[in-house]
């Protein structure tokens, strides 16, 4: 039978000095994370794909749960990291069938937007800004400006679904190059669309056209 005192003195021990002079104190309750079997398959879709060392695990899982919230699926997503400078390769073109980097390059944001670093996003017409959040590429179109190009349909009401009636459209720009941005320190910018390099163009409807997926990302 265990006396009162000293059954007082086990349960409160804790904040009384211990015998060799230091005081104890309660180590703090371990935190368990538990992610859901969607953040589960991001995970492991983002180290199948090598990503590591090219793009953030954490902008690749943001589009990765935007394709699973609007029920949309794509052999070919592309990214537009636009956290990143325009000088970056912030452009990725991904294979989820293939499980691999197809392609990292250089997309323009709109002048609205900034110059080097993206800073502002709109939906608005006459904005000449950027667009956040998920498309579906659509057709390819011959643009009277640009060439070929093509269509997005932005599926984020409020975000990026105002994409057809600004015109806002992936095509080809001489200002998304090396000598470009060897000569201003970053890429030229357009009136909103996630303009590429002339080079590239070809390269974007051949993967994109028709049922690809165009994820950009940017702090808001």
């Amino acid at each position: 039978m265990v006396h009162t005192p000293l059954l007082l003195a086990l349960l409160f021990s804790w904040v009384f000095p211990g015998t060799d002079g230091e005081r104890r104190v309660a180590a703090p309750p371990t935190t368990v994370v538990v992610k859901n079997a969607e953040a589960l398959a991001a995970d492991e879709l983002y180290a199948e794909l090598c990503l590591e060392n090219e793009l953030a695990q954490h902008v690749f899982a943001a589009g990765y749960r935007k394709m699973q919230k609007y029920g949309v699926s794509g052999k070919i997503l592309a990214i537009a990291d636009m956290t990143q400078p325009s000088d970056a390769k912030r452009l990725y073109i991904i294979d989820l069938e293939k499980k691999e980097l197809v392609l990292r390059t250089w997309v323009a944001h709109g002048q609205g937007s900034g110059e080097r670093i993206c800073r502002s996003f709109s939906n608005n017409e006459g904005s000449h800004q950027t667009s956040l959040g998920l498309y579906r590429v659509g057709a390819e179109i011959a643009s009277p400006k640009h060439g070929r190009a093509l269509l997005l349909h932005g599926l984020e009401r409020g975000l990026n679904n105002n994409a057809l009636s600004r015109e806002v459209i992936m095509h080809g720009a001489d200002y998304v190059s090396a000598s470009f941005i060897a000569l201003h320190g970053r890429c030229g910018r357009s009136w909103g669309c996630p303009a590429v390099s002339k080079e590239h163009m070809p390269r974007m409807i051949d993967l994109l056209a028709d049922g690809g997926l165009l994820y950009v990302h940017g702090k808001r």
